[in-house]
Formats: structure tokens, C-alpha cells, sequence
């Protein structure tokens, strides 16, 4: 105490007294309730999870608010681009906000500003020139590109942009020269590409060889081959063979690929050269290691085959190839691929006995499970075999026999495949043998009804012309699947092309009557398109009566109005308009707002297009506002899950919405106050505004009151 009298000799008695109750602890015990830090964070970090509402839409009805509300835009801008001047997406959402308000020289100018700060950032030069393109400154834009390749030379998307742009203005000089700078930095194979393209496209097919001229010197082997395709694609065989000669000169011996040789021969072998392919590929192959000749020896292999002399070179080649392959298939009986494989080898070479042999030791390894995913490659073993003894071999009776061996193989109680006893009665009426075709799809739909059978049976005897058949089918058909939608329209379109439209009516009037239906609404519009192609319009109108009391979708009430309007009287007007004021009211007590907005837009389209503006206004008054809201979420074991916003609609008909739509009325118009009010009010003025303002609490409270009491 005498310490702080001595510092302190001109304090006055009362200060001092304070000071010393400043340094007074009166309690020193520890709190009850401690708060760690770990606490703190997790509260910190809880309120920042936490989402303010949005502010409130403001409504700018004069300059100077508009003025006001630029300057208060552009000064946030400016104060993020201050605290965070290398964050680019903030300079470009400036620049993109001044282009929105038609200020181009300012949106440049911050473009400027953003690439005194990062001018190697693709991303802004792109928008830069963008912006400069949508305002058709095709010189600034032009400008822009050309310091942009400057800068960043080895960023082909500005080459592409900046040539693309030139060839659509009609520049094509200038695109060429564009194009040419670019070659210059030796770029990918793409562009050179372009570059080309773009010649043909004009018909410079010189100035094309003499791009590929230098293309060729920039890269690899198939830069040589694309460049001999183009003089072939173009009709200069001569230059073609040339430009082959010089690629094989230019790789020489060390370098050389054999899809060069083979290109080579492949072009020779297309002009009839059949010797001097051969000589290319005894060249090849006399320079090019064997491991690296794979595809060359194949490639060869197939052009003796088709010009050179059979017995000289297959009979190695079919040996080794079919050693292969027993190997495989002696390893597991059951790798469909290899027999596949094997067969396609033997075909070409073997005579028929052969072939019979490898058919019969291939389909003799049957799936040793009964399940369909098993089969399905087992069973193309069979199809190939029929199919090759009635093209290849021309024995119907064989063919006939492998037919009938693989149905009765198949375990058709626990699957069948279509496919194969269709296969079957097309070749029994490629024999002239109708009645063994009916007799197959008989059996088939007897043992194993199945949709694509039936669908099969059906268009065969379509074909054949034979329509009470196919009536008797669709009926049968039907009593498989009646809930097919499908099946019913056809069979409906059926009648409608035979001219019996009262039947096609009946079949219709049938669907429709089915308990269960796998797609009702194609079926009911078929039917609703049936009536009206038959100009029976009370029919169309109960139809749709009818729809309408089994279900209120709104593309039905949307569709009833547009048909209504499509009819030539003089009434249709007002018979759509009711059906919308019809719809309106079915849809009040709907759930999904969003289908009942989907209604009242598409009656304010027609009321645009064919209403007044009395109408008009009526309808714009139904039209809900849009509203976010936020709800709880709750994850399935019942722990809270946070919060999530959604939107809303509050549709003026709705009376227990009206309370809302009113407290949303007035708070808009008292922010509205509150923004007018620029000058400072006097004490009168003040006292006033202050009796206001209660009031106006005092009839919101009330509001909120009688709503949450409703």
C-alpha cells in the first residue's frame, strides 16, 4: 500500500480507492463449470455451420438507387479484390457483374487490372476474349487473342478459339496466318490436323500437300502414312506411292516399323499390284526382327491366302494355329472362345467331315450347371453348326437334324432361347415348308411361351399376310401377358390398317379394362391418338373424362386443354380456358406444388397467346410466390442430421396461406420505408415514425399470432 502511495503521490483519495478495487480478486476458487477449449472450438465451429437467412429482394425503382446499389457492388468487389488480389475467380466475377450492366469499358478494365496480376491464367485471357466476342468487338478480340498466344504460345485452346473465330468471320487470310504462327511452334499432331482440315474446306488441296510436307518432318511413321491416304483419298496414286518410297528411304534400316510395310502393301494390293506387294513384304521381312513382325507375317499370311498360292504358305500357318487351339481347348473343355476360334479356322481351310468333327467334339461339352447365363455362348455353338451345314455344306436334312438335337437338349421347363426356334422355322420356310415352320412355333409357344416367341410367330405370319392367324395370336398373346401395353396397341393398329376401326375400339376398350398394366399411360395415349385420328372427337373428350377420374396428373389436364384448342370451332378457346379453371381447382388440394405451377403455366402461355389482358392478370394473380425454407432432417436411426433449404410455393387461392402471403406483403414494404428514408428526420419527425413503427409491430405481432393459432 505504501508502494503505490509513493508511485502514485497526486492520486486522489477516491481514484485510489478504485484502483484498489481493480486489483482486489475477491474469489479465487475455481469455477463449477468448466469450459475447455476443445469446447470453444466446437461451438465456433457449430455457429459457422449455421446459415443466416437470405436478405430480403430489393426492388430498384429509380436511378439514384441504382447508383446507389452499383456503388455498394462495386466497392465489395474492390474489397475482396483487396484482401485477396491473387484470387482470379473474384476479378472475373467483377468483370462478368459490369458486362451484366452493359459497362464494357469497365469490365475491360478489370480484366486489365487481373492480368497485371496473373497473365498466365488461361481461364481469364478465355473470358476476357469471350466477353469481347458476345460485344462484337471483333478488333478487341482479335487484339486480345494476339497477346494472349504471345504470352502463352503452348496453350493450343487460344489457337483453336482464336483461328475459329477468324474462319467464322470470313477472315480466312487472317486465319491462315494465324494458323501459320502456330506451326511454327511445332505443336501436336491435332493441330496440324486443323490446319489441313481447314484447307480442304476451302479447297486448297496444294496448299494441303504442303502442309503435310512439313508435318511429316515433326513426327513419327503414321504421320507418313496419313500422308500417303491423303493422295490416295484425293486420287494422285503416283504422289502416294512416292511419298511411301520416300518414308522408307527416311526411316532407313535402323528405324523401320512394319505398319509402314504393311500400309504400303495395302496400297499396292488396292491398285492390283499384287507383285510388288509381294516384294515389299519379302523386304520387310527380311529387315525386321521376327518379334516385332507379328501383325506384318499376319497381314501377309492373308494376302496369300487371297492371291498368292494356297498350299505354299497355309499348310504351316493352319498347322500351328490349329496345334494352339487343341492345346486350349485341352486345357479347359469349356472355353467357348477358343472353339469358336478353332471352328473359324477350320471352316476356311478343312473340307465338311473335318469341320463335323471339331462341331461335334465343341457342342459334346455341355454347361455343367443348368443356368441361363451359362448357356448363352454354349448355344451359339449350334446356331454356327446349323447355319453352317445349310450355307456352306447345303444339307437341309443335317441342318434339320442340328435344329432338332439342340432343342432337345435345351431344358426348356427351366429356360429356352428364342433365338434358336426362331432361327429354325426361318429355315424350314427357306425350304418351302410352311407347315413345319407353323409346327415349330407351335411347339415353341406350347412348351415355353415367351414374349420375343410370340412376337416372332407374329410378324411371320404378317409377313405371310395370314391375318386371322394373327389375331388368333394376339389373342393367345394376350392371354399369356395382358398386362403387355405393347401387345394391345399392336394388335389395335393390327385391326385400325384392316379397316375394322369398331374392333380396334374393342381391343382398346379391353386394354383399358385390365387390372394391371405394365405402362398405362402409353396405352391410354394410344388410345386417346386412335380416336383422334378417326376425327371422333366426344369420343377423345370422354376419354379423357375418363382418365381424369382414375388420375389428376397435370400433363393429362395440359394435354385435354391442347387438344380442346387443336379442334377447328369456334368454342375451343372457351372450352380450353375451362378446362384449365377445372384443372386449377382439381390441383388446389394436390401435393406436389411444383405439377400445379407446371398448370398455371402453361394456362398463362395460352393465356399470352389466345386470352386478353383480363384474362391475363386473372391468371397472374394464381401464380404462387416462391419462397426458401428450411427444414430438420433426420438420419434413419433418428439422430438429428442438420438442416437443409428447399423452396416453397404459397399460391394466393390458398386460404391458410393467406396470413403468409400478407406478413411477406408488409415486411417488403416496410424495408421499402425504410429504404426511402435518406434524410435525417427532425425530433418531431422522429416521435412520429417512432408511433409508426410500434403500430405497425403491434399488427405484425398480431398476425403472427392469428396464423399460428390457425
Amino acid at each position: 500500500m505504501k508502494n503505490i502511495g509513493t508511485l502514485c503521490p497526486r492520486l486522489e483519495p477516491r481514484r485510489f480507492k478504485r484502483l484498489l478495487v481493480v486489483f482486489q480478486v475477491k474469489n479465487k476458487a475455481p469455477a463449477e463449470v468448466q469450459i475447455t477449449a476443445e469446447q470453444l472450438l466446437r461451438e465456433a465451429k457449430e455457429r459457422e455451420l449455421e446459415l443466416l437467412p437470405p436478405p430480403p429482394k430489393q426492388k430498384i425503382t429509380d436511378e439514384e438507387e441504382l447508383n446507389d446499389y452499383k456503388l455498394r457492388k462495386r466497392k465489395g468487389f474492390e474489397d475482396n479484390i483487396r484482401k485477396n488480389r491473387t484470387v482470379i475467380s473474384n476479378w472475373i466475377k467483377y468483370a462478368q457483374w459490369e458486362e451484366s450492366l452493359k459497362e464494357i469499358q469497365r469490365a475491360r478494365s478489370i480484366y486489365e487490372r487481373a492480368l497485371d496480376v496473373d497473365h498466365r491464367n488461361i481461364t481469364l485471357w478465355l473470358k476476357y476474349a469471350e466477353m469481347e466476342m458476345k460485344s462484337r468487338q471483333v478488333n478487341h478480340a482479335r487484339n486480345i487473342w494476339d497477346r494472349a498466344i504471345t504470352i502463352l504460345p503452348r496453350v493450343n485452346q487460344f489457337w483453336y478459339k482464336y483461328t475459329y473465330m477468324e474462319e467464322m468471320l470470313g477472315n480466312v487470310a487472317g486465319c491462315r496466318q494465324a494458323f501459320e504462327r502456330w506451326m511454327e511452334w511445332e505443336p501436336d499432331e491435332q493441330a496440324w490436323h486443323s490446319y489441313i482440315n481447314f484447307e480442304l474446306r476451302y479447297k486448297e488441296v496444294d496448299k494441303a500437300r504442303t502442309i503435310y510436307e512439313r508435318y511429316i518432318l515433326s513426327g513419327g511413321v503414321k504421320n507418313w502414312i496419313k500422308y500417303a491416304r491423303f493422295e490416295e483419298r484425293h486420287g494422285y496414286i503416283a504422289h502416294s506411292r512416292k511419298v511411301y518410297e520416300r518414308a522408307v528411304e527416311f526411316f532407313g534400316e535402323v528405324h523401320v516399323d512394319e505398319n509402314l510395310f504393311v500400309a504400303f502393301a495395302k496400297f499396292e494390293e488396292t491398285q492390283k499390284e499384287f507383285e510388288r506387294v509381294r516384294v515389299i513384304y519379302k523386304y520387310a521381312l527380311d529387315r525386321i526382327p521376327k518379334h516385332q513382325a507379328q501383325e506384318l507375317f499376319k497381314f501377309y499370311t492373308m494376302f496369300e491366302k487371297k492371291f498368292g498360292d494356297r498350299r505354299g504358305i497355309e499348310d504351316v500357318i493352319v498347322s500351328k494355329r490349329r496345334f494352339q487351339y487343341e492345346e486350349e481347348v485341352k486345357a479347359n473343355p469349356h472355353n467357348y472362345d477358343a472353339w469358336f476360334d478353332y471352328l473359324r479356322l477350320v471352316e476356311n481351310d478343312a473340307d465338311p467331315d473335318t469341320v463335323r468333327d471339331v462341331y461335334e467334339r465343341a457342342i459334346a461339352n455341355i454347361p455343367p450347371i443348368q443356368e441361363k447365363r451359362h448357356w448363352k455362348r454354349y448355344i451359339y455353338l449350334w446356331i454356327n453348326y446349323a447355319l453352317y451345314e445349310e450355307l456352306e455344306v447345303k444339307d437341309p436334312e443335317k441342318t434339320r437334324q442340328v435344329y432338332q438335337a439342340s432343342l432337345d437338349l435345351i431344358p426348356h421347363k427351366k429356360f429356352t432361347f428364342a433365338k434358336i426356334w426362331l432361327l429354325y422355322a426361318q429355315f424350314e420356310i427357306r425350304q418351302k415348308n410352311l407347315q413345319g415352320a407353323r409346327k415349330v412355333m407351335g411347339t415353341a409357344i406350347g412348351k415355353c411361351p415367351k414374349n420375343k416367341l410370340l412376337k416372332g410367330y407374329i410378324e411371320l405370319e404378317l409377313q405371310l399376310r395370314e391375318f386371322d392367324r394373327c389375331r388368333k395370336l394376339y389373342e393367345k398373346y394376350l392371354e399369356f401377358s395382358p398386362e403387355n401395353c405393347t401387345t394391345w396397341i399392336k394388335f389395335s393398329e393390327l385391326e385400325t390398317i384392316l379397316g375394322d376401326v369398331e374392333r380396334a375400339r374393342a381391343i382398346f376398350e379391353l386394354a383399358i379394362g385390365q387390372p394391371r398394366l405394365d405402362m398405362p399411360e402409353v396405352l391410354w395415349k394410344s388410345y386417346i391418338d386412335f380416336e383422334i385420328e378417326q376425327e371422333e372427337f366426344g369420343n377423345t373428350r370422354n376419354l379423357y373424362k375418363r382418365l381424369l377420374q382414375r388420375t389428376q396428373h397435370v400433363k393429362v389436364w395440359i394435354s385435354y386443354a391442347k387438344f380442346e384448342l387443336s379442334i377447328d370451332s369456334g368454342e375451343r378457346l372457351e372450352k380450353c380456358r375451362q378446362i384449365y379453371e377445372e384443372a386449377n381447382k382439381g390441383m388446389r388440394n394436390c401435393e406436389e406444388k411444383e405439377e400445379r405451377l407446371m398448370l398455371l403455366e402453361s394456362w398463362r402461355d395460352f393465356e399470352r397467346e389466345f386470352g386478353s389482358d383480363s384474362t391475363m392478370d386473372r391468371v397472374r394473380k394464381l401464380l404462387p410466390e416462391k419462397v426458401k425454407k428450411r427444414r430438420k432432417l433426420t438420419a434413419e436411426d433418428g439422430s438429428d442430421a442438420g438442416w437443409e433449404e428447399y423452396y416453397d410455393y404459397i399460391f394466393p387461392e390458398d386460404a391458410a396461406n393467406q396470413p403468409n402471403l400478407k406478413l411477406l406483403a408488409m415486411a417488403k414494404m416496410w424495408k421499402r420505408q425504410q429504404i426511402q428514408e435518406d434524410e435525417t428526420p427532425s425530433s418531431d419527425d422522429r416521435f412520429s415514425k417512432c408511433a409508426e413503427q410500434r403500430l405497425f409491430l403491434f399488427r405484425l405481432i398480431l398476425i403472427i399470432y392469428s396464423w399460428f393459432a390457425n
